[in-house]
């Protein structure tokens, strides 16, 4: 097996801005895995919070060596030794996590979702970002354009403008929201006043409201809620999983944060064997990533893989919006297509 590697730079369609920080790029790493004639796609994505940069994806993949492995198959084996290989390090261990997969699937000649026996059609609607914006008009406009395409939109808050940016969208549209604070909501009382008054307001789900070490306020915020209040950054990995039940009514799963589909996968399982909801999520990603993603969304209670719709150079091609609905590709593996030229190195 030959791992090799290149910088990307994603460009947002719309500047980006959610509780905290702005940004009109997104830095991602793409990765190859070549094998007897084949080649398997992966993606390290690092929007700012994630705590990883281009620098340090290379550096980390510069450690792996994979001569000592013989089938790309064993999946279990080979990525134990790259989780092992250095603590953290989620989104480069991410994509090398994706090719992996995307190569065993050509290998073995089906897509992941098959593997995993589950029904690609069965699937969440898909969320439509909609970050914060001074503006009530620009609010107005990234709603129109998501109209016709997506049967739930997902609304950036935590902030002073949250009743405003809700109200801005209510302007234009009926469809359920899903709002997400990123942390935003300090107070647990304030917190639960703004649920309270979103539910009103045809809000289905709020994500992350408060300080992600805010565990004991989180959790009497999730009794009081009238609606399901799930982990983001307060869920990173499998070992994350049991402690927050009873805290979060559900997590939100991404590959750049848990390693890639091996642990998403071992993650979704636990959560459901738990009682809890589950929702897969992605992070402003080309279509690698997400086509990743959606081999693992059959079946979960929530969706946002909008990440490859929000950028103009997608250089990917793979799972679809249909209906509303990310769906993935038939192709074996991850299901998608490099649709560029694309100078892997070392």
């Amino acid at each position: 097996m030959k791992l090799s590697w290149t910088p990307y730079d994603l460009q947002l369609n719309h500047t980006f801005t959610i509780s905290g920080f702005s940004r009109k790029t997104t830095p991602v790493v793409l990765t190859k895995i070549e094998y007897d004639g084949l080649e398997g796609y992966g993606e390290a994505s690092l929007p700012p919070y994630l705590g990883e940069t281009q620098a340090s994806v290379i550096e980390f993949l510069k450690k792996i060596d994979l001569s000592g492995f013989s089938d790309p198959t064993q999946l279990e084996e080979i990525l134990e030794y790259v989780d092992g290989i250095a603590i953290n390090n989620t989104a480069a261990k991410a994509a090398v996590d994706i090719a992996l997969h995307d190569l065993a699937g050509k290998i073995i000649g089906a897509p992941w979702y098959k593997m995993y026996g589950l029904d690609k059609l069965d699937v969440p609607d898909t969320t439509f970002t909609i970050g914060i914006d001074p503006d009530d008009e620009v609010i107005r406009e990234k709603t129109r354009e998501a109209l016709g395409r997506f049967n739930i939109l997902k609304v950036k808050v935590g902030g002073a403008d949250d009743k405003r940016m809700i109200e801005a969208i209510r302007s234009v549209t009926d469809l359920p929201l899903a709002v997400d604070a990123n942390q935003g909501w300090k107070d647990r009382r304030h917190a639960l006043e703004m649920i309270q008054w979103l539910k009103e307001k045809g809000i289905v789900m709020v994500e992350q409201p408060m300080p992600k070490y805010d565990l004991d306020n989180i959790a009497w915020l999730t009794e009081e809620s009238p609606l399901p209040i799930f982990a983001d950054e307060s869920v990173q990995r499998l070992h994350d999983v049991e402690r927050l039940k009873g805290v979060f009514s559900g997590i939100n799963i991404k590959l750049m944060k848990c390693t890639g589909m091996r642990e998403a996968y071992k993650m979704r399982t636990l959560a459901r064997a738990l009682g809890m909801k589950v929702m897969i999520g992605c992070m402003t990603e080309t279509s690698c990533a997400i086509s990743a993603a959606s081999q693992l969304s059959s079946g979960l209670d929530f969706a946002d893989l909008d990440g490859a719709l929000l950028i103009g150079n997608d250089c990917f091609d793979g799972a679809k919006l249909e209906n509303g609905k990310i769906i993935a590709s038939d192709l074996p593996g991850i299901g998608v297509k490099l649709t560029q030229k694309i100078n892997f190195g070392r």
